[in-house]
């Protein structure tokens, strides 16, 4: 049933802009989120019509959810715990995540056995609840933009419930390679492909994520006659056959989320920010006998698999190894918080990080010098002043949707920095002409990369810093939200 009063503009993700915890005296505390795609979706705040549906993740949201409050504009779903955690742990993030990030030991794994398939249903059931309250709160030919991996099912669901509404979906991955996708159960594959079809357009961070995707498309969905376009001054898009005989196109949009200057820049230089940038200084301490400070190279990263953490501390070692004129005068400022660690394997990655940050730091530390400063605490201001520190940002994922990071420090360097970039992030496609480019694979290449960093001359350095702070602030969150939203509409 259409609601009468119903929303223009709808919002879908698994994570929504707002967060509840139970206070002791009872009552909820609010606390609003942040990052990219926060700032994004928050563009459309003002619009009074405007509603964001998102999962319950914690006990508070939960609790917040049964009491029937809650931020105004925002609907939380309630789902059961267990289907929720089969969902996203078990589907979206230790099988789609693994596939987009080229991520699986092959040798060993994936293994989809009768167990995943359990988990598949879940993710189903995970979907049907989002595509339902979707069709519940639109209005008639509303615009809907769904976010990510963890609902690929939706669009396709939605379009079967509510076929006047206006559906998008937006991939913050990467995508795979139509080889590797294929390591998914052919009906499976075929039906994540036909859910995120279902959509009027998907949007993707890159041309090589988009392209991928058609890729995929030609090559799992064969009997559905598919046509890929890509024409040289329009719209590219998937169209293809439905079982009924219709003939339905989809069309494909690149959005190559970027950082939000304006916020960055003041918010680098509050009181808090301050605070950690001091603290930073006196961990990195200065130069023996005096003369000059230490250069500092600084990543700031969940402990993500995909972020290739422990290959960036491996190829810092070998600078101090093969340049032992940068010991003692560099610090490699390193901040890895933990990231999904109700998941063995991230658990086991984030302690292999602090083994190896360790291991640096006995063989070559000394008493007035730490060559690696760990911090694997969540700290928003101390990133901030990472970022005002930094003379070179080191960047170098095994694969990345896009990478904000490589964007925004940049902007708040104070002094100017070098990037040392991967090539698999998507940010490479924007920034690449200015970073310092590597194989995430190569520890020897991106020592090498490392050291041309830390010696380029500070105007060259100024002038790549200008161009890259221009490149990833291009298109703000903000602005890349209403994009996708006139392009539905249009």
């Amino acid at each position: 049933m259409v609601s009468e009063h119903g929303a223009q503009v709808l919002v879908a993700s698994n994570r929504g802009p707002v967060s509840y915890a139970v206070r002791e005296d009872g009552t909820l505390d609010a606390k609003r989120g942040g990052g990219g795609l926060v700032s994004g979706l928050s563009a459309i705040g003002d619009e009074a019509d405007a509603l964001w549906v998102c999962s319950a993740l914690s006990d508070g949201d939960r609790e917040a959810v049964r009491r029937g409050g809650g931020e105004p504009g925002v609907r939380m779903l309630d789902i059961d715990a267990a289907v929720h955690s089969d969902a996203y742990n078990g589907v979206a993030n230790s099988v789609l995540w693994f596939v987009h990030h080229l991520l699986y030991q092959t040798p060993l794994e994936p293994t989809f056995g009768p167990e995943f398939r359990r988990q598949w249903a879940a993710y189903r059931t995970y979907n049907e609840a989002f595509a339902a309250a979707l069709a519940e709160e639109a209005a008639q030919g509303a615009t809907v933009v769904v976010q990510d991996y963890h609902l690929a099912l939706v669009p396709g669901m939605l379009r079967a419930l509510r076929p006047d509404l206006r559906i998008g979906h937006f991939s913050h991955t990467p995508w795979a390679p139509a080889e590797y996708f294929r390591m998914l159960p052919d009906d499976i594959a075929e039906e994540l492909l036909l859910g995120m079809l279902g959509a009027d357009r998907l949007g993707f961070l890159t041309t090589r994520w988009l392209q991928a995707f058609q890729g995929c498309c030609g090559a799992v969905l064969g009997s559905y006659e598919v046509m890929t376009y890509w024409p040289k001054d329009a719209t590219p898009s998937v169209g293809y056959r439905t079982p009924d005989g219709r003939f339905h196109r989809t069309l494909l949009g690149v959005h190559g989320l970027g950082a939000d200057a304006d916020f960055l820049r003041e918010r680098s230089q509050r009181a808090d920010v301050q605070e950690r940038l001091a603290d930073l200084r006196e961990q990195i301490g200065g130069q023996p006998g005096g003369e000059g400070t230490r250069k500092v190279i600084v990543r700031v990263d969940r402990t993500e698999l995909s972020k290739n953490i422990v290959r960036g501390l491996h190829a810092y070692r070998l600078l101090l190894e093969e340049q032992p004129q940068w010991r003692g005068r560099v610090v490699h400022v390193a901040f890895a918080y933990p990231s999904r660690q109700d998941l063995a394997v991230y658990r086991e990655y984030t302690a292999e990080v602090s083994r190896v940050a360790q291991e640096i730091n006995s063989a070559y530390g000394t008493e007035g010098w730490t060559p690696v400063i760990l911090h694997v605490k969540d700290d928003f201001a101390r990133s901030l002043a990472a970022y005002r520190l930094a003379d070179v940002a080191l960047v170098n994922p095994i694969r990345d949707g896009m990478n904000l990071v490589a964007k925004e420090v940049p902007v708040v360097s104070d002094e100017g920095c070098v990037l040392v970039l991967s090539r698999e992030a998507g940010a490479y496609a924007e920034l690449g002409e200015d970073a310092l480019v590597v194989n995430p694979y190569d520890v020897v290449g991106t020592s090498a990369a490392l050291h041309a960093a830390l010696t380029m001359p500070a105007e060259e350095r100024a002038e790549r810093t200008k161009r890259l702070a221009a490149a990833g602030t291009a298109l703000p969150p903000a602005q890349w939200f209403l994009e996708q939203v006139e392009a539905l509409r249009g």
